[in-house]
């Protein structure tokens, strides 16, 4: 399980994101309202050495392949070049972790799927990637703590995949403990708690061994990579290209900004008025949208649209009092897909999401400083009627387009 996010209970460093909401506003910089952000450069992670250009479609390996999943080698889903609204250019290239060194390719990002699905990755047949991060609940686990192949609690909830490219640094895991979601991929693999790859039953290389007796594997990697040699860094490439392919950008939030959106315009129209929006989903638009100073709650300086990845430049965001893990978060897309909220899943809803950064931030060295007021936490002082706005917006960035998308469904037969 690609757990973004879960990890043995033992690493008290754990965390990738404290918040859905929003987690990790902060980082360094900003006058404390919520409007001003900080763009990093791309993620340069070295990686594995240059794969050779893979020769064309043997039918033998496609045969092989078609036995065990519904793949067709020759006619590939497209993941390499989706359609994308015109908000999603340039502008972005720097929220954008993928390296050079691992762009999107369709035969490799075809094998990231069978990996990312594959039950037989866990030491005893019984879970995958996507037993955490099941598409249904958006790439989320529906239970507060993740479990691993003995049924035990990692300690963590698993983070949301959708828009997992747009976090500019690249760092992954709710404690930002991996520098790349390359190095992220097999970590869950070797966990001794989440798939069971340790040292004690023959690590990586064991596993390497059960994958060269699956007809599947050789005859997949022989097609994404042009030989049939399976090792780490190929496991780890496929699996991040497959997960960066995971774009969100067909929710209600969307579709309405696709109506408004203007390259040209102040903020790119990110605060205009939304078509097909109730009033309250306005009213929530625009306290996310709208720096403290000027009225509004500031989310967006840290959930940053169109993406609402999270800002590169993000610390915590005050869960507990005197905290020093600077925790980061998923993008907010499909958040109200989650049933738990925050790197332990303490929260069951968005609305005591809401109410934490309302009133219940705590003070810390890692707490963001756009999270703050002077010396203290903030106290936002949302009524009633904005708090529920914000829940409402929340809301309308839900894609169930990604939940549907057939290029990340079990390609298992």
């Amino acid at each position: 399980m690609i757990k973004l996010g879960i990890r043995g209970s033992k690493l008290s460093i754990v965390a990738v994101t404290a918040s859905l909401f929003l987690q990790a506003c902060g980082g360094g910089g900003g006058d404390g309202d919520g409007s001003s952000t900080v763009t990093l450069p791309v993620a340069t992670t070295p990686a594995p050495t240059p794969t050779p250009t893979p020769t064309p479609t043997d039918p033998t390996l496609a045969e092989t392949v078609a036995e065990y999943t519904t793949i067709d080698l020759d006619n590939l889903l497209n993941y390499a070049d989706p359609a994308l609204p015109a908000y999603y250019d340039n502008t972005l290239n720097n929220r954008d972790n993928q390296p050079a060194n691992n762009q999107l390719e369709d035969r490799i990002a075809t094998l990231g799927r069978v990996l990312f699905y594959d039950t037989q990755l866990s030491v005893n047949n019984t879970i995958s990637c996507s037993s955490c991060h099941q598409q249904s609940a958006g790439f989320d686990d529906p239970l507060q703590k993740s479990v691993g192949f003995l049924n035990e609690e990692t300690g963590m909830h698993a983070m949301r995949l959708g828009n997992v490219r747009y976090f500019g640094p690249g760092d992954m895991f709710w404690d930002k403990r991996a520098d790349s979601l390359e190095e992220q991929a097999t970590e869950p693999v070797k966990s001794p708690v989440e798939m069971g790859w340790d040292d004690a039953a023959g690590g990586v290389p064991a596993l390497i061994t059960r994958m060269e007796g699956l007809e599947y594997y050789p005859a997949l990697f022989e097609f994404a990579f042009g030989n049939a040699t399976i090792t780490e860094a190929r496991m780890q490439q496929a699996l991040a290209q497959f997960q960066r392919a995971m774009i969100s950008s067909d929710s209600r939030w969307d579709r309405a900004y696709a109506q408004v959106f203007n390259p040209n315009a102040d903020n790119r129209n990110l605060n205009a008025t939304l078509p097909g929006f109730t009033a309250s989903e306005n009213r929530g638009r625009q306290l996310f949208m709208t720096g403290r100073n000027n009225g509004g709650a500031g989310c967006s300086a840290c959930h940053q649209p169109p993406t609402f990845a999270l800002a590169g430049n993000s610390d915590s965001n005050g869960l507990d009092a005197g905290e020093t893990i600077e925790f980061k978060s998923p993008s907010l897309k499909n958040v109200a897909l989650s049933n738990f909220f925050m790197h332990d899943g303490r929260f069951s809803s968005l609305a005591e999401v809401v109410e934490h950064y309302n009133s219940g931030i705590q003070s810390g060295p890692a707490l963001d400083n756009r999270l703050t007021q002077g010396n203290n936490p903030q106290q936002l002082n949302l009524s009633d009627a904005d708090k529920q706005a914000l829940v409402d917006f929340m809301e309308t960035l839900s894609d169930e387009s990604l939940v549907a998308d057939a290029r990340f469904t079990n390609p298992f037969r």
